[in-house]
């Protein structure tokens, strides 16, 4: 028994995650077009018909852009709270959404979906962890900082997708405005590589088997760097970045920390 993972993108152009079982899965957030989502899906050897439901973080359009057509194409349900759906514009069949409330958890199959509160300048925004026969996987991204909520969360977790949006140093280099700086370094922004690699460090669980670097900023932050700066630390997790180009593998996460190997689905690229 375990939850397979993979991030089908990760990164300012579009977000989508998928974690499941054997029998079902789900989608957090749908930030790509549902045909670039259905083609990363096959190549991977991901069936569409075991996702169950579709949960949406918050209404940033690299959340949602491919949320319309994918739901209503493949008659999936849609969790999302209202004053995310206000916010979002989206046009979803009524009898496809649902709500949910932080800490209560959402059951698909055997999948337990919870949801909780994150800081980042959106109207209600959550992220979520995805359990199955004690086993969870999080989605930590779009974080403004390591609030209680989240530390308390990645404690638990076999894995998670964390953020490390941004290097202080590139950001501080680069032509961004410095309006805009300020909202990337700000409580309702992103996590920066030191923020997050602080999170790991001091709160990271014995169990945790991997750690998948999401969200990194195209302009102000680099694959290798962060990958570097994790791996000094990483002890016997697995340090993954999620690419903003293409999907990952699909990675088996295991109540063994010791089973850290993805399930290949034949092919060999770069991540970045």
């Amino acid at each position: 028994m375990s939850l397979f993972t993979a991030s089908l993108n990760s990164g300012s152009n579009g977000n989508c995650y998928y974690v499941g079982n054997d029998k079902e899965a789900v989608l957090i957030d749908v930030g790509i077009s549902c045909r670039e989502l259905e083609k990363r899906m096959k190549r991977l050897e991901l069936d569409l018909k075991k996702v169950k439901a579709i949960f949406i973080s918050h209404e940033h359009t690299d959340h949602i852009s491919g949320l319309e057509v994918t739901s209503k194409k493949h008659r999936l349900p849609v969790y999302i709270t209202p004053p995310t759906l206000q916010n979002s514009r989206l046009r979803l069949e009524e009898s496809l959404v649902y709500s949910f409330v932080p800490y209560k958890p959402v059951l698909k199959g055997q999948l337990e979906i919870t949801a909780f509160p994150k800081h980042h300048d959106a109207a209600d925004p959550y992220s979520f962890v995805v359990g199955y026969n004690g086993i969870k996987t999080g989605i930590f991204t779009d974080i403004g900082h390591n609030c209680k909520d989240v530390i308390r969360n990645f404690k638990q977790c076999h894995a998670v997708f964390l953020e490390a949006n941004y290097d202080e140093e590139m950001l501080e280099a680069s032509s961004y405005p410095i309006y805009l700086k300020k909202r990337i370094r700000s409580e309702r922004g992103h996590l920066s590589n030191d923020q997050s690699l602080e999170l790991f460090i001091k709160h990271k669980p014995a169990f945790m088997s991997h750690v998948f670097l999401s969200h990194l900023s195209k302009n102000n932050n680099d694959p290798d760097l962060v990958h570097q700066l994790f791996s000094k630390h990483k002890g016997k997790t697995q340090i993954i970045v999620a690419s903003r180009y293409q999907e990952s593998e699909v990675y088996q996460i295991l109540n063994d920390k010791n089973t850290q190997k993805p399930r290949s689905p034949g092919r060999q690229t770069s991540l970045f």
